[in-house]
């Protein structure tokens, strides 16, 4: 029998778990990110923390609740925005109520002036993920070249946003993936292990 390889694995993986994400009713996502935001935040937000989150697109954890939970305790946001393909996203400010651009894939992030930030925790979606950290994404590479990137620059805490059900037993890595701190699912907080 051949060896599948990483990349045939994790595209396995990706399809798999977005098609359980997708079969999800609206109103199970809407609920599972109610309960995420309700719980307390596993990190203290002091004054002008910078969290960068994401605009959910697709069937998405969203992860506007929680958002403005940490805004309301201090956290400045942050928004991604792609610079082209094959290099880190940035993230740029951004508050409730201030418009938004139309960017790459139809996503919606903040205006070009906004200015940049550089994020203490970031909130990252997410196809699939393990125990241990290991996530799948959409195949680009762009939170794994930020997160490596920012890691480089100053400590940050990647916390994987999603549904238990994008769980998997074992997600394969490579040396380029960048490695989850914790996952907030809808059922538990899970502190990624690292080895």
């Amino acid at each position: 029998m051949a060896k599948i390889s990483p990349e045939d694995f994790k595209a396995e993986l990706r399809q798999l778990s977005l098609a359980k994400r997708d079969a999800m009713p609206a109103e199970t996502r809407a609920a599972a990110a109610e309960t995420i935001a309700a719980r307390p935040f596993p990190y203290e937000i002091k004054p002008g923390t910078v969290v960068s989150a994401y605009s959910p697109m697709q069937s998405e954890l969203n992860p506007v609740p929680l958002m403005r939970k940490l805004a309301d305790a201090g956290a400045t946001l942050a928004l991604p925005v792609v610079v082209g393909r094959g290099k880190p996203l940035i993230m740029r400010e951004w508050a409730f109520g201030q418009p938004l651009s139309t960017g790459t894939w139809g996503i919606r992030e903040p205006m070009p002036d906004a200015p940049e930030a550089w994020p203490d925790i970031l909130l990252v979606p997410l196809a699939c993920f393990d125990r241990k950290g290991n996530r799948i994404g959409y195949g680009a590479g762009y939170y794994d070249l930020t997160i490596n990137r920012l890691r480089v620059l100053k400590p940050v805490v990647a916390i994987g946003l999603a549904f238990y059900a994008q769980h998997a037993a074992v997600v394969p890595s490579t040396p380029r993936d960048a490695r989850l701190d914790l996952v907030l699912t809808e059922r538990e907080l899970i502190e990624c292990g690292r080895k």
